[in-house]
């Protein structure tokens, strides 16, 4: 069916969401247009704290995420909601919990001040316990906030973008999108001079292929550049000072990985695919190649 043009919320009616899912989908995007326009207030006054994994506050991440937790709660059905922002789960008391919640708030926080794009990070798991590998999610998506506001989903049945419009609606703009076996575009992340030499090497063969460095420092817009030029690769390797990386599995690479894997891509840790690792703990971290299939694959064969 050709959906193109329909509300957000007529579009997953007409997919045959389940129900309580479209009606925590809709909550989030809602929530979002909040977000949107906190950050277009530009309040980047410091809050003076740091999150769960020490990095410095902005006012936008404490806001961020009290109204996406606040719009959680709401709903009667919600099992757990996690943070990259906070150090614990919320567990909610709800007597049959549907579904749980972990999120990054607003990823790239720290490039509001140069004005450049930064998103919130979503993925929705099924039931009540969030510490779970990612074959356990329901949904994923994220919100782009840069010169238009977009929403990029998957329940599992392909990946779609919404653009936020002028009157304040989610409207479907692409349907199935889908990368490329192989791409033309890389975003290598991390200090090069952290990289393990395996790391440099595989890179090195990206640029003697001619691949264009397109990296802006912000993990959703460089996601999100992939699958709209369809294909390419993103990269946040282990580093020697960092052997896990930097880039959260639970709020930031699972739903990503999952984003991908709906668009024809791969996301893997340089070994093992994203979607199967063991979540061990809250804040855990690993590497990540995520993109087209040629580069992905080529990575495993340069990582011992």
């Amino acid at each position: 069916m050709d959906h193109k043009g329909v509300q957000l919320r007529k579009y997953l009616y007409d997919e045959g969401i389940d129900p309580d899912l479209r009606r925590l989908i809709h909550a989030i995007s809602v929530a979002s247009k909040y977000i949107s326009a906190k950050i277009n207030e530009a309040n980047r006054k410091l809050s003076g704290t740091t999150n769960a994994s020490d990095d410095e506050q902005l006012e936008l991440d404490k806001i961020s995420d009290i109204i996406l937790a606040d719009t959680i709660n709401e709903l009667d059905y919600i099992g757990e909601y996690a943070s990259e922002e906070r150090d614990d789960v919320i567990s909610f008391n709800n007597p049959h919990p549907k579904y749980s919640v972990a999120l990054d708030p607003l990823d790239g926080s720290s490039l509001v001040d140069v004005n450049l794009s930064i998103g919130t990070i979503v993925g929705i798991h099924y039931g009540k316990n969030i510490l779970k590998h990612g074959r356990n999610l329901a949904a994923a998506f994220y919100i782009l906030y840069g010169p238009l506001t977009t929403l990029v989903y998957t329940s599992g049945q392909g990946v779609c973008e919404f653009v936020l419009n002028p009157e304040g609606e989610f409207i479907l703009t692409q349907n199935n999108i889908k990368m490329s076996d192989k791409g033309k575009i890389y975003s290598p992340g991390g200090l090069k001079k952290s990289w393990n030499e395996d790391h440099h090497e595989y890179i090195q063969e990206l640029e003697d292929e001619n691949y264009k460095l397109r990296y802006s420092g912000g993990l959703v817009p460089d996601v999100n550049q992939l699958l709209m030029k369809k294909g390419g690769l993103f990269s946040y390797p282990e580093l020697q000072d960092a052997p896990l990386g930097k880039l959260r599995l639970l709020f930031e690479l699972q739903p990503l990985a999952f984003l991908c894997e709906q668009a024809g891509g791969m996301a893997t840790d340089g070994k093992r695919d994203i979607l199967d690792i063991p979540v061990t703990s809250l804040h855990q971290r690993s590497p990540i190649y995520l993109g087209s299939k040629y580069e992905v694959e080529k990575a495993k064969s340069f990582l011992k």
